[in-house]
């Protein structure tokens, strides 16, 4: 009996130990399948690929101005992947493999230098990516090639007429898209003797920007030629924040079960993409510890002065600077401030930020709806100490204080105020101009200046005039003493309530009358014209339209010139873009300088005095007429000139047309298919040359 025993428990160890043999090499085998990497070039854009998940090899020498980079963590999808890449330190300008995962479009894009980068802001763009080092996530197959979005044409019958429609092929939704992508014909440039990617240096900062912006659903994949003339309806403007604001950095007031969804979502994606960083926490958001993550519900409500409806937000010095006694006199200010405001719904809404060595929200844009509440709120705000870092203290209101989520209305002005005993400890410059970018407006108060004998301790001389909206005195307020605050407080409430003047709120898609110069010429055809049509729809969508935003109109030009709509006629989204398509082909010849004379007086001599003149000359030939006159005529009288020139037009009759430099302005391409290519480049410039105007 023992012997059988025993026999049979060296059968058995005999079976598992080849059991186990086998596994081992089923996983040997499993663990030596070479993942093949694709390599793409510096100029790639992560609009153009298809696939919303992939690794790719980046080649050396990227780190490139030419290489433009939008964002910061969360970068828009016409960005260079690559640079992009650098910029966020996943890789350097040696190249190496990436991970790039597709978001939802994002509110807002902020620019920063970083990694010997500069990258660039953007009021938003309608899809997002983000970069992470080159290593597979379990469980999801990679492709092995990418699949590139290309133009195709269809034909669509309306009426004797026939147009086309361009469209890159749909991408399935986010719940039954993989990351696995058949391969398409055209291949890109692999990379075989590479199996796993090698580990990069770990960012030092953590960045949380993306995980809120992933957190957001992803639509389908973004349309590069978007057919405005299916009848789709287009979403209204989304409010003037909500454009330029990105809802980045994760509130503490949310709970942390609003993170657990399904794998394979845009949020499960965006946190797995941090999850090798060390040390990261839902929490991890610049928020200070003592912000309060239950506020207990309001008492009363107050409609407030309707007549002051602004989202402000007060940067209150907290440094040991100040004091015992000039920070109650700060708080005081305050609740004075408070009070002659008039709090409520309908009017002013005020949140507080405290600051020292780091800011913290003290109560935000929501907490409190009457003057009382909000005063009594201010009488309770412990002294923080440590220096007076201004300049951390505007990025982070910028980053993380007007947001949907912490009271922020859209239609309302973001106004920022801040508080300065003598001199930041920072500097405010960069951290200023990304807060006007997004359309915030800076108001200093600076208490007791340095003196004379103290200007050598100020780090940044002028700070004030490198941080306000405009600098034009209006922005800014000096006050000799503390005991002398209260004397500013009826002229500051006067001001920030002046919303006619809140010049910052104004952004590249808000602020502009825009007329479409329309070449209607026999050359041109009734297919072509039909593209021009879709091409100036497809810019016209991109921006913010109403009667106080940007407007539309539009001229069409043989040898004569017709009005098709006016700057007034249409305050819509949807009407212009139904008026766009409603424009019916003329023919004839092309007497483009006569047309520009004709816009100047038809549609620019109309514009409002606040509104950016731009316009916008599609054509496809040689003018039979002078263009040079009528076009210096044009920009002496403030309009800014961007020609657009197809098949034959004349390359010098485009610069002359176009605003200097013409390289910013004037744009050629072979043929009305390749029209929709410049889209982005356009929408880009009038962006760039918005932010860089003069602040005085």
């Amino acid at each position: 009996l023992f012997t059988m025993k025993a026999t049979v428990l060296a059968t058995f160890f005999g079976v598992f130990l080849i059991c186990t043999y086998a596994a081992k090499e089923a996983t040997k085998k499993t663990k030596k399948a070479k993942l093949y990497v694709p390599q793409i070039d510096c100029d790639v854009k992560a609009g153009k690929i298809i696939n919303p998940e992939f690794i790719a090899k980046c080649p050396p020498g990227c780190q490139d101005v030419k290489y433009r980079v939008y964002g910061t963590d969360i970068y828009a999808s016409f960005s260079s992947v690559c640079n992009a890449a650098i910029h966020s330190g996943i890789i350097d300008n040696t190249g190496g493999k990436i991970l790039v995962q597709k978001v939802a479009g994002h509110s807002g894009y902020r620019g920063s230098f970083s990694n010997g980068v500069r990258s660039l802001s953007l009021p938003r763009w309608r899809e997002s990516f983000l970069v992470s080092e080159g290593k597979p996530r379990k469980g999801v197959t990679y492709p092995s090639t990418l699949e590139y979005s290309s133009p195709r044409s269809t034909a669509v019958k309306s009426g004797d007429t026939v147009h086309q429609e361009y469209q890159t092929p749909m991408a399935p939704s986010p719940a039954t898209q993989m990351a696995t992508t058949t391969p398409a014909p055209m291949t890109t440039m692999m990379d075989p003797s590479t199996t796993m990617p090698k580990p990069t240096a770990t960012p030092a900062t953590t960045r949380t920007t993306t995980v809120a912006a992933a957190a957001k659903t992803r639509p389908g994949l973004h349309r590069v030629r978007d057919t405005a003339f299916r009848g789709t309806s287009t979403s209204t403007s989304a409010s003037n924040r909500n454009i330029l604001r990105p809802n980045t950095g994760i509130q503490h007031q949310e709970p942390v079960a609003t993170f657990q969804r399904a794998a394979g979502s845009p949020a499960h994606l965006a946190m797995e993409t941090d999850s090798w960083k060390s040390g990261l926490s839902l929490f991890d958001t610049g928020f200070s510890s003592n912000e309060e993550l239950n506020r207990k519900p309001l008492e009363s409500i107050s409609q407030g002065n309707p007549n002051c409806k602004v989202d402000l937000s007060f940067l209150m010095d907290g440094s040991w600077s100040i004091g015992k006694r000039r920070f109650q006199l700060q708080k005081q200010f305050l609740s004075n401030i408070a009070q002659a405001l008039g709090i409520g719904s309908a009017g002013p809404l005020m949140g507080v930020v405290q600051y020292g060595n780091d800011p913290s929200t003290e109560f935000n844009l929501k907490s409190y709806a009457n003057s009382k509440d909000l005063r009594n709120a201010i009488e309770k705000i412990p002294q923080k100490g440590g220096l007076s870092n201004v300049g951390k203290a505007l990025a982070f209101v910028n980053k993380n204080f007007f947001l949907d989520t912490n009271g922020n209305r859209g239609g309302a002005p973001n106004v920022v105020v801040v508080m300065v005993d003598g001199w930041p400890t920072d500097r405010v410059e960069e951290a200023s101009r990304l807060a006007r970018e997004s359309g915030i407006n800076i108001f200093f108060v600076t208490i007791e200046a340095a003196a004379e004998s103290e200007r050598q301790n100020v780090i940044e001389p002028d700070f004030v005039d490198k941080a306000v909206c405009r600098t034009n005195g209006f922005y800014s307020i000096n006050v000799p003493s503390w005991f002398g605050l209260h004397k500013v407080v009826q002229p500051l409430v006067k001001r920030v309530c002046d919303t006619e003047k809140l010049v910052c709120s104004k952004t590249c898609l808000n602020s502009a009358d825009i007329g479409f110069v329309i070449d209607g010429s026999s050359s041109v055809g009734t297919d072509n014209f039909r593209t021009v049509l879709q091409f100036v729809a497809n810019i016209s969508k991109e921006f913010e339209i109403s009667d106080t935003d940007t407007r539309i109109g539009a001229v069409q030009y043989t040898y004569e010139q017709r009005l098709e709509f006016s700057f007034e006629e249409y305050s819509t989204k949807q009407d212009v873009l139904s008026a766009i398509k409603r424009i019916s082909y003329w023919s004839g010849g092309t007497s483009t300088g006569a047309a520009i004379s004709y816009a100047s007086e038809q549609l620019f001599s109309k514009s409002k005095p606040n509104k950016r003149k731009i316009m916008i000359l599609i054509t496809d030939g040689r003018s039979y007429d002078d263009v040079r006159v009528p076009a210096m005529a044009a920009h002496r009288n403030g309009v800014i000139a961007y020609s657009i020139g197809v098949a034959w037009a004349a390359q010098d009759e485009l610069e002359d047309i176009a605003t200097d430099p013409d390289k910013e302005h004037s744009f050629f391409v072979d043929e009305f298919d390749n029209l929709y290519r410049f889209v982005n480049q356009l929408i880009q410039n009038i962006c760039t040359e918005f932010n860089s105007q003069p602040r005085n």
